[in-house]
């Protein structure tokens, strides 16, 4: 039951950028492979080629590296999310960074192989990759726009009002290290904003 619960929310994700047939739609799931990982797991480390994209049907996943021994959050990806490293997985290059579980988290998991294949015998199914790649690109650049445009109280303020469950579910340091601030700035940040 729970399995068959995100397999309909991997499914309505496909449909909710574009139209796809119902038995073009269920072929497609046999290619996605269910991943259970305990908090601290590792999905892709540096060094790495990245086979696979990847749906979020329960739990989060960060996405780092680390630059001069600093660690640097990219991003959170949380439920009914499609995510990989992306630069390694289009170029076929090793990643530089991580994938790694903040807490218990359930991923499918599609080799690029695979979805390729399926998207030469389908149209329906070309579009939604190429739409859901898009998403996942531009999602990247707006990223870094915002954090080169706006303050450090700017960006808090914009994290609390679009996502505040991760400041129940990530730890302080991983958030403060995202909101490009270290764990300290952040505590204090939060204390002038009445936020602590």
């Amino acid at each position: 039951m729970f399995q068959t619960t995100h397999l309909e929310s991997l499914k309505q994700k496909i449909l909710s950028y574009t139209h796809v047939d119902g038995e073009v739609l269920e072929e497609q799931m046999k290619y996605y492979q269910i991943m259970y990982l305990k908090k601290g797991d590792t999905l892709v480390v540096p060094g790495q080629l990245v086979h696979y994209f990847y749906y979020v049907a329960t739990g989060c996943i960060y996405y780092f590296k680390f630059d001069e021994g600093e660690q640097k959050v990219l991003e959170f990806y949380t439920e009914d999310v499609f995510f990989t490293d992306l630069p390694a997985y289009v170029k076929g290059i090793s990643s530089n960074y991580y994938l790694k579980a903040s807490e218990n988290t359930i991923v499918y998991a599609i080799k690029k192989t695979d979805a390729e294949n399926s998207f030469k015998k389908s149209h329906q199914l070309e579009r939604f990759g190429r739409l859901s790649m898009q998403e996942a690109f531009i999602k990247i650049f707006t990223r870094v726009e915002r954090r080169n445009s706006r303050t450090n109280e700017e960006r808090y303020i914009r994290l609390l009002e679009k996502r505040p469950d991760l400041f129940q579910r990530v730890p302080q340091y991983l958030i403060a290290s995202y909101l490009g601030l270290t764990p300290v700035g952040l505590s204090k940040l939060r204390k002038r904003l009445g936020k602590a």
